[in-house]
């Protein structure tokens, strides 16, 4: 039994194709109303620590009926980049193709993705400049600027920071539930599972990222995560409002979201995918491969191409991964694409014994991955 408010496109698609029965849930379980939308074009509003004013002012008459409310970005540490403002250095991961992110708190760069932490400079590494500043905003720095501009009010931040000490979560949403005005601001974590019955407001910082993404999914998990943040608002007898900041107020998939809702979003995002043929409508294979030298992977990737079994399945690639370096090693593959699954299969299954005797392919880590959800 799947349950979702934001099924995967692959259930739709399955529960279309009569492959699933599918039960529709029209209305919410408490019976309350769904959320109102408001938009807010950030290229009109002045803004403070990533809030634009209107969303403040938002947050001001909540708290002043005794609600909650809830400030959502999915970015944790104070600022996802330390720059100089004189010669533009900004601190980089030596071990991966990200920036370091900057947790002013305790004094550190870390790079999300390897685990990589250093010191962060007093003074720009390269000018010697007096002019680091963090660009962008993260949920320490949400959390300080609420604070500062509402002293009298609770602020729970919940982040992997925050709350990775045993019981530090829960102790948190003890408190939240008490009730009384109070605000929580945090990452992914708040999005779902969560119920908040004196939240009645919901900002969501932005989520433009997602909008120009090279990862085709991305659309599909922004809606999934917009509809998901925005069922915390007004569960109980209050009724909820959603503050959504973007820079793209315009765009056509984001206006469909918010004004059809995740269902009609979806079905025209699989009418995209069927016409292109990618997954769920179309089914996919990678060979990843990695190591610390690029040349290595490019060799066995292209070796590979070469010992590809004729058939119906298309390769495209070598291709690097979206983050190519990560941890260190170079990242790359093969993307094989086919109308058939079982044509897929057996190409697989008879290229596989090819190439477990490249001698290539004992100089890099591999491996074949079936329906792949990241690129």
């Amino acid at each position: 039994m799947l349950g979702s408010a934001t099924p995967s496109l692959e259930s739709l698609y399955n529960a279309g194709q009569g492959k699933y029965r599918w039960h529709k849930l029209r209305k919410r379980a408490t019976r309350a109303e769904l959320p109102d939308w408001k938009v807010l074009d950030l290229r009109q509003h002045m803004v403070f620590h990533g809030l634009a004013a209107a969303a403040v002012e938002a947050i001001e008459e909540t708290l002043a009926r005794g609600e909650q409310a809830m400030v959502f970005l999915n970015r944790r540490g104070y600022s996802p980049v330390l720059m100089c403002q004189q010669c533009g250095w900004h601190g980089s991961c030596e071990r991966c193709d990200a920036n370091l992110t900057w947790h002013r708190s305790r004094g550190l760069l870390c790079c999300h993705h390897c685990g990589s932490q250093r010191r962060a400079p007093a003074l720009c590494p390269d000018c010697r400049a007096d002019a680091l500043m963090g660009a962008g905003e993260g949920t320490q720095q949400l959390e300080e600027g609420l604070a500062e501009h509402f002293p009298d009010v609770p602020v729970w931040r919940f982040d992997r920071d925050r709350v990775a000490r045993r019981g530090a979560m829960d102790r948190q949403l003890e408190r939240v539930r008490a009730g009384g005005p109070g605000l929580l601001v945090g990452t992914q974590m708040l999005a779902k599972g969560h119920h908040f019955p004196r939240v009645t407001l919901v900002v969501i910082v932005s989520v433009d990222q997602a909008l120009y993404s090279a990862d085709f999914r991305a659309m599909e998990r922004m809606g999934q995560m917009l509809q998901q943040v925005a069922g915390r608002a007004g569960r109980s007898e209050h009724p909820g409002t959603v503050v959504l900041q973007t820079l793209h107020p315009d765009n056509p998939a984001l206006d469909l979201l918010l004004r059809e809702g995740y269902g009609a979003y979806a079905r025209w995002l699989l009418e995209e995918r069927t016409q292109a043929c990618l997954p769920p409508a179309g089914y996919q294979a990678l060979l990843r491969a990695e190591a610390h030298d690029r040349a290595q992977v490019q060799h066995f990737l292209e070796e590979a191409a070469a010992q590809f079994p004729a058939g119906p399945v298309s390769i495209h690639g070598p291709l690097p991964a979206l983050m190519e370096r990560l941890g260190g090693r170079s990242r790359m593959y093969l993307l094989l694409q086919s109308a058939d699954r079982g044509a897929l299969h057996r190409q697989v299954d008879s290229w596989l014994p090819r190439l477990r005797v490249l001698d290539s392919a004992r100089k890099v880590r591999w491996s074949i991955d079936m329906d792949p959800q990241e690129l």
